[in-house]
């Protein structure tokens, strides 16, 4: 069975609705601007706006360059004879990588700290990828101090600091 992008969009666009006004019944939390009300909206209106999307077609005209490339990344690799070959089985071991990470995540962070495990994850995350190392070892040390300041300083909640504790991001 196949559904036409325009009732996909418009049963996310309902999905959305209701979530959006779901969040928004939810009583405020006395003492913070911020509560439980606010996750539910913001997803809520972000999976209308792109059910919206969907259902008028925007974009439409990419999904034969996204088919294109696609078939590239999953190995679909064109002989010199023109026919199409497939890729050697070891390249789907990349789908281990996100497992794999995340178990050294649960080994690593109490003994190293966040910021050197994160930096290790979105290095290792990014080069699997297939990025740069003059992009990854840039994200790999911005992003994890990010995760952290937004951690302690927003949401007031501490990860561990391990070898690396930032005494202008530890909690008041």
């Amino acid at each position: 069975m196949q559904l036409s992008d325009r009732v996909t969009g418009l049963f996310m666009v309902a999905l959305g609705g209701l979530a959006a006004y779901g969040g928004s019944r939810l009583p405020p939390v006395p003492g913070q601007q911020i509560g439980p009300n606010v996750f539910p909206l913001v997803v809520g209106i972000g999976l209308a706006i792109c059910g919206a999307m969907i259902a008028f077609g925007v974009g439409r005209h990419y999904e034969e360059e996204a088919e294109a490339d696609l078939a590239r990344i999953t190995g679909q690799f064109v002989t010199e004879s023109g026919g199409a070959d497939r890729a050697p089985w070891w390249l789907g071991l990349k789908a281990l990588v996100p497992p794999a990470l995340l178990l050294f995540y649960v080994v690593a962070v109490d003994r190293l700290g966040f910021l050197p495990t994160a930096a290790v994850i979105a290095a290792t995350a990014s080069l699997a990828l297939g990025a740069r190392l003059r992009l990854a070892a840039p994200l790999a040390i911005a992003a994890p101090l990010f995760v952290n300041l937004v951690f302690a300083k927003l949401l007031r909640v501490p990860l561990p600091s391990g070898l690396l504790p930032l005494p202008w991001l530890s909690l008041p």
